[in-house]
């Protein structure tokens, strides 16, 4: 026991020396910007998800009680959490250091976002700066991603389009992530391809990528500019895998089952175990009868 507890203290006192290093945010991150102005509704949002996600640790903001860790959790509304930019604290809250968890798979942008639009309420000297979108006068509901398959060059093609002034024109320049959707997440196809003047990008899909019974594929492109793009993304379903044919998890005999189809092993120790029970209740009672008779046979009268 005394061992465990020095073990702890001494990951303690390491990952309070690493925390107590600066926090460097690299330039490029901590001078991102929301894609979306915040207001009173962006801060409503971003509270509940601060209390979902945040507050067990840092407590209520302005308040001072975040829970008793070593180092303990800052406040996230006090001066020296207030003098990072919005780009620094979207970095810090997806990417965690020490104690802090990362939040890039929990919290989407949009939702980091509604948390800093919530956390930048206490601090009334602060002012935002917007992110620019992807053109002058386009709204993000404009922007266009249409995918399809070019057959001969074994490619898919993502064709991203934007509506200004009523016209649909090509928006070019803009860089773009293609993943094919699997059991257990996406799996990027290809390296990050950025549209040409067209607004056309090929990316090579890969021949042995399996797809569904009939070779179905589920793909998901967006950009990966989000200040300039927000969270637009296409889903699309070609079928340009190979034909796999993935059975159920309740096909095979398992344990989460149907009783038709759970282990043998199973139902052998279910049934001997239900024997032996009722083996030891029949050899209880065989004992009562037989200390039972030897009381009548021992009684005087």
């Amino acid at each position: 026991m005394k061992r465990i507890s020095l073990l702890l203290y001494i990951l303690s006192f390491f990952d309070f020396a690493a925390s107590a290093q600066e926090w460097i945010v690299p330039a490029e991150n901590g001078a991102k910007l929301s894609p979306f102005a915040f207001t009173d509704s962006t801060r409503k949002a971003g509270g509940d998800l601060f209390n979902l996600n945040c507050k067990a640790c840092h407590g209520d903001p302005g308040k001072n009680n975040s829970v008793k860790l070593i180092p303990p959790p800052p406040d996230p509304a006090s001066e020296k959490m207030q003098k990072n930019s919005d780009g620094a604290f979207f970095y810090k809250v997806a990417e965690g250091r020490g104690l802090m968890p990362s939040f890039k798979n929990t919290l989407s942008a949009t939702d980091t976002w509604k948390i800093i639009s919530y956390l930048r309420g206490f601090n009334d000297k602060y002012v935002q700066e917007v992110a620019q979108k992807a053109a002058p006068g386009v709204t993000l509901e404009q922007v266009t991603m249409l995918l399809s398959w070019d057959n001969e060059k074994k490619q898919v093609k993502v064709a991203v389009t934007s509506l200004k002034e009523g016209v649909r024109q090509p928006v070019a320049g803009a860089e773009l992530k293609l993943f094919a959707q699997r059991y257990f997440g996406n799996l990027q196809v290809d390296e990050v391809r950025t549209t040409d003047n067209q607004g056309v990008a090929l990316f090579n899909f890969p021949a042995t990528l399996p797809g569904d019974s009939t070779g179905m594929v589920q793909l998901l492109v967006k950009p990966t500019d989000e200040a300039a793009f927000g969270e637009t993304k296409t889903l699309a379903t070609m079928k340009i895998g190979i034909p796999t044919y993935r059975p159920p998890l309740n096909e095979q005999r398992a344990l989460w089952n149907v009783n038709k189809k759970s282990p043998i092993w199973l139902l052998l120790t279910y049934l001997f175990s239900v024997l032996a029970v009722w083996a030891l209740i029949v050899y209880v009672m065989l004992q009562l009868r037989i200390l039972f008779k030897s009381g009548e046979e021992n009684d005087p009268e």
